[in-house]
């Protein structure tokens, strides 16, 4: 079996949301009551965020590749990055990883086109809102994807940082998160939400609201990390 590496922290919660699922499903599938093994280099969102928020892509793209060799060195054979943000440089950090990596928009998008999903609204911090790593892989397979506007992006920011990555889910912030998504179906007719945050699974855990289905990036990435171990 080929041995998964996770970089993970970013942030915990989301973490052991994929270290519970990843165990779920390679039981589902091997269905002979043998468990995963796999390495988790769990490491510091602060620096990670500190990167983000001073637009020094290049610093945490050798931040990701330092922590990648830490996980091949450990014998993982293949790995993925357990956060959406950070996925703004996975293409400078896939092409020098010591390990292959799966990709948490290209998994998402195979999900959407399995879906015959066409308008998607994007849901996750301000960072990949506003960046271009997801429409540029949806475009290719004529996906259109649509952000809140500029006080919802702001509002989801700031509870995803203060509340979510703490652990903090409360029925006021699922309330209005589920309200902006009401707000982005009457404007742009969206026929799907992606949490693109792997927080976002964690308070919007329902699979579809009114009707509309929401990508659980989590869940995805998860599925196509169980499929490669064991493939």
């Amino acid at each position: 079996m080929k041995t998964l590496g996770i970089i993970g922290g970013l942030g915990p919660e989301s973490t052991i949301d994929y270290y519970g699922k990843i165990i779920a499903l390679y039981r589902e599938r091997t269905g002979d009551g043998s468990y995963p093994q796999f390495i988790i280099n769990s490491i510091n969102m602060k620096k990670g965020l500190d990167f983000m928020e001073a637009n020094n892509l290049a610093g945490m793209a050798d931040y990701l590749l330092e922590e990648l060799g830490k996980l091949g060195r450990a014998g993982a054979t293949f790995g993925l990055i357990s956060a959406n943000t950070p996925h703004i440089v996975f293409d400078e950090v896939a092409s020098k990883s010591p390990i292959s990596l799966i990709s948490i928009v290209e998994a998402t998008c195979a999900a959407a086109q399995a879906r015959k999903l066409k308008r998607l609204a994007l849901l996750g911090t301000r960072y990949t809102m506003q960046a271009t790593f997801y429409p540029k892989v949806f475009s290719l397979e004529g996906i259109e994807l649509f952000v809140p506007g500029p006080e919802d992006q702001t509002y989801i920011h700031d509870k995803y940082l203060n509340e979510l990555v703490s652990g903090k889910f409360l029925p006021d912030t699922r309330a209005n998160l589920l309200a902006i998504v009401d707000r982005m179906k009457e404007k742009h007719d969206i026929d799907g939400v992606i949490l693109a945050g792997t927080e976002l699974p964690l308070i919007l855990s329902d699979r579809e609201h009114t009707g509309i289905p929401f990508l659980d990036t989590t869940q995805i990435h998860c599925e196509a990390a169980v499929t490669e171990m064991l493939s």
